[in-house]
């Protein structure tokens, strides 16, 4: 019972310490929500790139481009050596006629194009595999498959003109870096603003503790606990941390709304409000434990620094 009633003691003087200091609770409280909400955008920042790059990684395949005088029988053994391969999803025909056909169906408003064609008096186009991997990883080892078939790409009775790995090989490197990069870069400045706002609570903290020194005086005086003397300090460091994941957490939703649209155009479909909705369980014990142990780690090292006990 009388652990209970220190407890609510020691809590509604933290109250009354942040409710006193209102002008550098209200400071401490800016800059901790200011960090949390970098926290939180680089959490939604790096869903949407992670998101970003699957989709990208699964509209990219393999496709071998064949040379016109491919015979189509060793097109469909080709097709099927290669649905034999455990790291093969999936493999698409295109024959001649159907590269023609599509071809055109792309270009039919492009006149100079079509007209271009229709000179030629002929199919300029090869068949086409599109191979399909079941993880973007795997594509490596099958494209090394099909350069290890000299048969199929070298002398009079190569078939095989061309295959595209190297160059979608590339553009996911480079989207990857990016997104690293910019995960990074979000890490940094989400660091940097986490130093700054454990050093304004310090300093809230330091100065409660020099407001409230004849009261601690007092409480030395008639017996009192190191934690009863401590408590309210970094009860007061919590209620900087909880009152600034709420403001973030509000502000996010009109902020996602206001971008939900953006990122659906840009991020393939991927819309920020739907994230933020669907996962708010996630968002919301991310923003307030990360609040509470920011507010308490900063309260924690200023009490231990300056209330000497």
């Amino acid at each position: 019972m009388t652990l209970w009633v220190n407890t609510k003691r020691v809590m509604r003087a933290g109250f009354v310490s942040f409710w006193r200091n209102s002008i550098v609770s209200i400071a401490s409280v800016l800059i901790m929500t200011v960090t949390l909400s970098t926290l939180g955008l680089l959490f939604f920042m790096s869903a949407l790139l992670q998101g970003f790059l699957e989709q990208v990684e699964q509209k990219v395949d393999i496709n071998i481009y064949f040379t016109t005088r491919a015979p189509e029988e060793n097109i469909l053994a080709l097709q099927g050596e290669l649905e034999k391969l455990s790291e093969v999803e999936s493999v698409a025909y295109v024959s001649r006629e159907d590269a023609l056909a599509n071809f055109r169906e792309r270009h039919k408003d492009d006149y100079l194009t079509i007209q271009a064609l229709e000179e030629l008096g002929g199919n300029p186009l090869g068949a086409t595999l599109g191979v399909k991997a079941r993880e973007a990883s795997q594509y490596e080892s099958i494209a090394k498959y099909l350069n290890d078939r000299n048969d199929l790409s070298q002398g009079a009775s190569a078939i095989i003109d061309k295959i595209n790995y190297e160059q979608n090989r590339v553009a996911i490197a480079r989207l990857t870096d990016i997104i690293d990069g910019a995960q990074k870069l979000g890490f940094a400045v989400t660091a940097f603003l986490i130093i700054i706002s454990v050093v304004i609570t310090f300093n809230t903290v330091r100065l409660a503790i020099y407001t409230a020194r004849e009261e601690i005086a007092v409480m030395r005086l008639v017996g009192a606990s190191n934690w009863y003397t401590r408590g309210p300090f970094l009860v007061e460091g919590v209620m900087y941390g909880l009152f600034s994941a709420l403001i973030a957490l509000i502000l996010f939703y009109p902020a996602t709304v206001w971008l939900g649209g953006v990122t659906e155009k840009f991020f393939g479909g991927i819309n920020l409000f739907s994230y933020y909705t669907s996962n708010f369980g996630e968002v919301f014990l991310m923003m307030i434990g990360g609040g509470i142990l920011l507010g308490t780690i900063s309260s924690f090292l200023a009490v231990r620094k300056y209330l000497k006990i």
